[in-house]
């Protein structure tokens, strides 16, 4: 296989315009989501220099998803998600200069920045399903799955450079100058939706009550045997093994006994993993499923967070925050993958809604959880908690459907 070959198949999205304008608006603005992110949680954990309270934080941001994403569904469907995602591209950018402000005037404490996180989580509760049910109307069914990969491998490439560049700025200008940058990278994304211009736009008005909407979505997922398995997974991996942002650094702090840039360098190299996978999951598209490699990387993400239990240096620590960040980045993109698969364009909204709130809005349970954990056994304890009862879920949800699971193993790729 040719150079040319590789980059022609795993790039293939970025041949539709309206795609590639989306695309790179997304390349700067979740770099500045990833920066403030990290100041964000260093800021706090240097306030209260509580690994609960850092988890309440977290837990602030994702739990308007779990409450909302649902309802969020059925307008995405009802509505042009293109408006949609100028709205709350516009919200993001008002809450980040109020970041900036209360910490640039000194003004900053404990509950604004809560409160502004709740902003946040309420604007993601639209944001997200938009996003991932917007890219099947950029690149049409062919490509949507490369597109889906293309979508992920953004999210990774700020996820690596992010955290990093959220270090050197803490350390060389201030955590302030972290929210203004992101504040800032909002208008990036902007540009790029109002540079799109589509022909047939997905709405399709209902005269429905929105709660049997809500049901219509929920019953399309019960209904599909593949989807629903998905869907059991993600809610074991995606609440226990997603928590990155609470455990690494108490992790950093309490067991490597390091700082701001060692933080910041865990969270790159989970990047790094997820970046490797998502380039692998780019060019894969063309295949199709994965779904016996979708089983292998839900049990390794759990299996390596238990392994952590072990591990008190930070060699070994980078190493196995790449295997991590690679199968979890796996494991999202064949969830995405399998919730997408075959879906009516009429319930697409509602249908990745789920997915969203199953990635998502189950992050307060195990932020929550984690924090708990490390504030009772200490910091060792983060990864290797969440891994084991991971671990300790799956068995049964895998047993209880065996046949399917075999089916799985044997690449049956029905939806």
């Amino acid at each position: 296989m040719s150079q040319l070959d590789f980059f022609s198949s795993t790039f293939s999205s970025l041949r539709v315009p309206n795609f590639r304008y989306f695309w790179l608006g997304q390349c700067v603005s979740v770099m500045g989501t990833w920066i403030q992110r990290t100041a964000q949680t260093w800021l706090v954990y240097q306030m209260t220099r509580s690994a609960l309270l850092v988890g309440v934080l977290a837990a602030a941001q994702f739990l308007p998803i779990l409450l909302l994403t649902l309802v969020a569904g059925t307008l995405i469907d009802r509505y042009p998600k293109r408006n949609i995602l100028i709205i709350t591209q516009a919200g993001f950018l008002v809450l980040g200069v109020i970041m900036t402000a209360i910490v640039y005037l000194n003004v900053v404490q404990y509950w604004m920045v809560l409160l502004i996180a709740l902003g946040y989580g309420v604007l993601q509760s639209f944001d997200t399903p938009t996003r991932q049910s917007f890219v099947v109307e950029l690149v049409g069914h062919k490509n949507l799955m490369n597109g889906i990969a293309l979508n992920s491998t953004v999210f990774n490439l700020a996820k690596i450079a992010g955290p990093s560049i959220a270090g050197m700025l803490m350390v060389q200008f201030s955590v302030g100058f972290c929210f203004l940058v992101d504040a800032i990278s909002y208008l990036a994304v902007l540009l790029g939706l109002f540079l799109i211009h589509q022909q047939h736009v997905v709405a399709a008005p209902s005269h429905q009550r929105m709660w049997t909407d809500v049901l219509d979505g929920l019953g399309y997922v019960w209904q599909h045997a593949n989807i629903r398995l998905s869907a059991e997974l993600m809610i074991i991996v995606c609440t226990l093994n997603y928590n990155n942002n609470v455990i690494i650094p108490i992790f950093a702090k309490e067991v490597l006994h390091s700082g701001a840039q060692t933080y910041a360098n865990l969270l790159s190299a989970t990047g790094i993993g997820s970046l490797v996978a998502a380039i692998l999951m780019s060019y894969m598209a063309k295949f199709g499923l994965q779904r016996n490699i979708y089983l292998a990387v839900a049990i390794g993400t759990a299996s390596l967070q238990a392994l952590m239990l072990v591990v008190r240096a930070y060699i070994p620590a980078m190493i196995l925050m790449v295997l991590i960040g690679f199968c979890n980045m796996i494991f999202l993109n064949q969830s995405n993958s399998s919730f997408q698969f075959d879906i009516p364009s009429n319930l697409r909204g509602r249908v990745m809604s789920v997915y969203v709130l199953l990635n998502q809005g189950t992050t307060p349970i195990g932020s929550l959880y984690s924090g708990s954990i490390m504030d009772l056994a200490g910091g060792v304890w983060g990864f290797p908690a969440c891994g084991l009862l991971a671990l300790v879920l799956l068995v049964p949800t895998l047993v209880g459907h065996k046949q399917l699971v075999r089916q799985w193993l044997g690449g049956s790729q029905k939806a």
